[in-house]
């Protein structure tokens, strides 16, 4: 990976960890991760990262969750870097593609959250892990949303909802972006 990309990379995940002091300790592996060899290619068994999107509604009140096929949970858009190290590239074409929504833009340059989490084995890919960078993504035109065969449904549902979710990433964002709302208010 060219060095201008690692340190751009590497300074957003600086800025994460000062304004989330107390997530430090257990996301620290995401900057060790960014000196290994190929880490934005899913056959680095041992973690790789990918990119998903906290996709909100253009007015910010509601967030749109897909129920995952494969993990049979309701989570955010995302997927695999698949080598592009553009992360938040990654997030908002994974967010068009699993929902079919045109006009979504980048809210925020930077990392919205970070999120390190096993996947089981499926089939021929043994469990490993994801180190999920997450960006905020927003809702431009329409709300009319399309799946494809990586869900097994769509929904929008209000924030304040889901910050009561069991869901631990989930109810995370959820109270990270409602305290976002309320200092610009």
């Amino acid at each position: 990976m060219p060095d201008l990309l690692r340190a751009r990379l590497t300074s957003q995940f600086d800025d994460y960890f000062q304004r989330w002091p107390k997530e430090m300790a257990a996301d620290r592996g995401f900057s060790a991760l960014l000196a290994e060899p190929d880490p934005f290619v899913r056959a680095r068994l041992e973690g790789h990262f990918t990119a998903s999107a906290w996709l909100v509604s253009a007015d910010g009140t509601r967030v749109l969750l897909m129920h995952h096929a494969k993990l049979l949970r309701w989570l955010q858009p995302g997927g695999h870097a698949d080598g592009d190290v553009d992360l938040s590239r990654v997030a908002l074409k994974e967010a068009e593609e699993e929902t079919g929504l045109t006009g979504l833009v980048l809210d925020d340059p930077a990392v919205f959250d970070l999120d390190c989490h096993w996947i089981p084995e499926r089939k021929d890919v043994p469990g490993h892990w994801h180190f999920d960078v997450r960006y905020v993504v927003r809702a431009g035109g329409g709300e009319t949303f399309v799946g494809n065969h990586e869900s097994l449904g769509l929904a929008w549902r209000p924030v304040a909802e889901v910050a009561a979710d069991p869901d631990e990433s989930l109810s995370r964002m959820a109270g990270k972006w409602l305290a976002r709302q309320a200092a610009s208010d």
